[in-house]
């Protein structure tokens, strides 16, 4: 198992996501205990030490099934991390009451990593409204020594992360972000650990496979990269990716049974980085990837400075094929329905007057109206 010094301590470069854990008759909230349990201990016997739940996961039963696994094991041996939901608006007012069930479920007395869960356009003026008292009472745990390490997860625009760093980032040990060689360009992913560089705070990683769909590529793409790495399986590509990126210290990868577990601690023996030869050719995929369903807008702003409604034509474009992307092969979106919830309704997609004002002004003579009327009927 490959290590990362984080402050000081050991942390194995692979961390253990508790999200998708195996599931009885696909109910996500019955999880398979003792498949679980078999591979927490497939896990801890090869060097994994760091395991990560949240509030939420598989309907609130991850916590639960994590703790047990990891009972059996001496508390200075393992790593585990939990999170806030503020992805939920209702829990703001009850930071205390969930904290102190989340050691309950657990069964732990402390905590040695915790987040501030999935910062957003959603939810940051709420995490950082002082009436909800979140970060005084965190910060407060912290001291009292039943969080070891504060940090947290960003789901959000570059503008929201920022933003977060600029009034808690002096106390962040650690920042969460979806980042993988497709979203590396797609969602920016670049430029937010540029900013997080530059704050000195490590990168954590979720979604490296992003949700599975970087696990198989098609035919063109896997040659390519074979013809440069014969003996790497494709998957292992995108772990590689994440060991050439200056800041990255965790990579979470949610494990969804025993294969996929051996096949990431098979990848994680040693350290691999891209050179710069392989790393052309992964963008050459990422590229490749994108074309297959993106709207090819260059945020040009011609759309705009002609929309009756002032709506932001290219923001919503960019969300309109980050979720195309996400839900093809029936895949679950929720950033672009999360990233619309926090927009004034007036200026939501729905808010389109069909007039075909802003096509007459667009170079790439993309058909917005149609677009608009689409994402509608997609995100319901």
């Amino acid at each position: 198992m490959i290590y990362r010094k984080f402050q000081e301590i050991r942390l194995s470069g692979l961390g253990f996501g508790a999200m998708r854990l195996p599931v009885v008759g696909g109910d996500d909230g019955n999880i398979d205990e003792n498949e679980t349990f078999k591979m927490v201990d497939k896990a801890m016997a090869n060097g994994i030490n760091y395991y990560d739940t949240a509030w939420g996961y598989h309907n609130g039963n991850s916590e639960i099934v994590m703790g047990k696994a990891l009972s059996k094991y001496p508390r200075d041996k393992f790593y585990i991390s939990t999170k806030f939901p503020g992805y939920d608006l209702s829990n703001m007012p009850m930071v205390k009451e969930i904290f102190e069930k989340q050691l309950e479920k657990t069964g732990m007395e402390y905590f040695d990593f915790y987040l501030f869960h999935n910062v957003c356009e959603m939810n940051i003026e709420q995490y950082l409204d002082p009436k909800y008292g979140i970060y005084d009472y965190l910060m407060e745990q912290k001291k009292n020594g039943r969080i070891k390490h504060l940090g947290f997860s960003c789901h959000g625009e570059y503008a929201t992360l920022k933003r977060f760093l600029e009034a808690y980032g002096k106390d962040m040990e650690f920042c969460q972000i979806q980042l993988n060689y497709l979203d590396w360009k797609f969602q920016d992913a670049k430029a937010k650990v540029d900013l997080l560089n530059e704050w000195n705070i490590p990168v954590w990683v979720m979604e490296p496979l992003r949700g599975g769909k970087l696990s198989r590529l098609d035919e063109q793409s896997e040659s390519e990269l074979k013809a440069l790495r014969p003996d790497e399986e494709i998957p292992a590509w995108a772990f590689r990716f994440l060991q050439s990126v200056k800041g990255v210290t965790m990579v979470l990868s949610g494990m969804s049974n025993m294969e996929q577990l051996e096949a990431n601690l098979k990848t994680y023996e040693e350290d691999k980085p891209l050179t710069e030869k392989e790393m052309a050719a992964l963008m050459n995929v990422t590229d490749r990837l994108q074309s297959k369903k993106s709207i090819p807008c260059t945020a040009c702003h011609y759309c705009v400075s002609h929309c009756p409604q002032g709506l932001d034509i290219p923001y919503f474009i960019s969300l309109y094929n980050e979720h195309l992307l996400t839900t093809q092969d029936g895949g679950m979106g929720f950033i672009a329905p999360m990233a619309l919830a926090a927009i004034p309704e007036e200026k939501r997609p729905v808010s389109c007057l069909h007039c075909h004002s802003c096509e007459q002004v667009c170079p790439q003579t993309i058909k917005i109206s149609d677009m608009m009327s689409d994402f509608v009927e997609k995100i319901g």
